[in-house]
């Protein structure tokens, strides 16, 4: 099965999130299939960048995001 999942990037303390498009069996910070936008809550406002074409193109496909990517596609409008 196809996931739309966070992967943590950052120092410590620091962190930012690439939203990536992985198998759900890879590790969290593992092999991924592609980079599909980002989210830093480190920014006032938080900065969510999502490219919606290969967002919606993958939801076609029956990839699943998270809970956490969802929260971020409402935010986003999506």
């Amino acid at each position: 099965m196809v996931k739309i999942r966070l992967t943590r990037m950052g120092a410590r303390h620091k962190p930012f999130y690439r939203i990536v498009v992985a198998d759900s069996r890879a590790r969290r910070d593992g092999p991924f299939i592609e980079i599909v936008g980002y989210y830093d809550p480190k920014k006032e406002p938080s900065e969510i960048k999502i490219d919606e074409e290969r967002v919606k193109y993958w939801i076609n496909c029956g990839a699943q995001p998270t809970d956490s990517v969802k929260r971020l596609l409402q935010r986003a409008g999506l």
